[in-house]
């Protein structure tokens, strides 16, 4: 599910957009499952995901970006400036 590299880490996400409230839910799969309250109009449930993601995991928006899966709610997520292991248990997958 983590994958370890220089570039960062990077995990699979499973995003359910329009939710009442941003939060992680579990893992589903391969997959950390969030519920975001962004709609997927215009890129906004992608920003809210990078947003909850850097606040969450303590570290800049600009260290949390997508690698694939803009237009998908699976997406691949690569962070920057965190452990493995911090990822896991702030992630709790």
């Amino acid at each position: 599910m983590f994958h370890e590299s220089r570039d960062g880490i990077t995990f699979s996400v499973k995003v359910i957009p329009r939710a009442k409230r941003d939060e992680i839910v579990g893992v589903e799969g391969e997959a950390v499952k969030i519920r975001l309250n962004a709609p997927p109009v215009e890129g906004r449930a992608n920003e809210a995901l990078i947003k909850f993601l850097a606040q969450v995991l303590g570290v800049a928006r600009a260290q949390v970006e997508i690698v694939r899966g803009d237009t998908s709610r699976r997406k691949v997520v690569r962070v920057r400036g965190v452990g493995l292991a911090k990822i896991k248990e702030l992630l709790k997958a």
